[in-house]
């Protein structure tokens, strides 16, 4: 019978927010250049070129080049230019942007909702397309790690399993205390162990070689065995899910136990190995018999389960014992 070993698990390392939580772990980079689907770039004209919207000379002036075209930093403004979320204004060529999710800000905007603390070159939480600090993240939000019981805030590493989470380095055996973090584990209950540990104080232990079987291993009568180790005394051929049979703590192959151990039967001469047909034994006077070779050497009738009689190393029936 095959046993159900335990399989280890391993989690995954992250620095994003869990479930419904807020995305966390984000850092806003403010850049004089646009870095969103359209690049352009800021410069002073030495040649001859107007704008391509206002036809103004921009010989000598300041311009923005964007998708090949040159404009002045009036149209820029007022065609191209990205609308700050927050004060809804154009984010000029000459200002720094901050660009998340699809949505610009100036860099001086880029706050948080709550205590309004400059977030452009920090770490940040998204919620409800708003911007907090790591402070102002409400408790709530925040999920806490099982182990420490501490918020897990922006940029943590944390590791995640069954709904719940942990730091990485919170996350560790229940047995040695040493840290698992994304390494293979056995969950016992509330208990986590590293696989070392859980084989040392969980795992059966092979009756053959002793050592712990971690998967793949068969119990019979009530004994653990590695598949490999649970073999034939004679072929060493694998028994696991094979017919086989018992002898004195030793097992055998069908193969096996028919040529080197079962008893051969007194009529046929061939093997009785309690398998398929035959599988009722008569044995008498240290022979043995199929109970279907158990006959009347004179009338051929089948003496198994009836009385007969013994003479000279062969059965009769009653009748034809009288005749001898």
């Amino acid at each position: 019978m095959f046993t159900n070993e335990p399989q280890p698990y391993q989690l995954r390392s992250g620095k994003t927010g869990l479930g419904a939580a807020p995305e966390l772990g984000l850092r806003a980079m403010a850049s004089h250049r646009h870095s969103g689907p359209s690049s352009y770039k800021v410069g002073t004209m030495t040649e001859k070129f107007d704008c391509h919207y206002c036809r103004d000379n921009l010989q000598g002036k300041k311009y923005v080049q964007k998708d090949g075209h040159h404009c002045c930093l009036k149209c820029f403004d007022k065609f191209c230019a990205n609308t700050c979320v927050d004060c809804r204004k154009p984010i000029g060529a000459d200002s720094k942007e901050v660009h998340y999710k699809n949505r610009y800000w100036h860099d001086t905007c880029f706050r948080c909702a709550k205590c309004l603390h400059p977030l452009a070159n920090e770490t940040f939480v998204a919620k409800d397309n708003k911007i907090f600090c790591n402070k102002c993240t409400t408790r709530e939000d925040n999920p806490k790690c099982k182990g420490c019981f501490k918020p897990i805030v922006a940029g943590d590493q944390n590791v995640e399993y069954k709904k719940t989470v942990w730091h990485k380095d919170c996350f560790t055996c229940s047995n040695c205390k040493q840290v698992i973090g994304t390494g293979s584990f056995f969950p016992k209950g509330e208990d986590f162990y590293c696989v070392t540990c859980h084989e040392t104080k969980f795992a059966k232990h092979c009756v053959k070689c002793n050592k712990a079987i971690t998967s793949g291993g068969i119990t019979y009568q009530d004994q653990p065995w590695h598949a490999e180790c649970f073999v034939c005394v004679t072929c060493s051929k694998k028994l696991a899910g094979q017919r086989f049979t018992a002898v004195e703590d030793q097992y055998y192959c069908v193969d096996c136990y028919k040529n080197f151990v079962a008893k051969k039967c007194a009529g046929c001469k061939n093997p009785i190995t309690g398998f398929g047909k035959g599988s009722s034994v008569v044995a008498y006077e240290g022979q043995s018999w199929h109970d279907y070779c158990f006959h009347c050497k004179k009338c051929s009738v089948n003496l198994a389960n009836k009385r007969f009689v013994f003479h000279q190393e062969q059965v009769y029936c009653p009748d034809c014992a009288k005749k001898l």
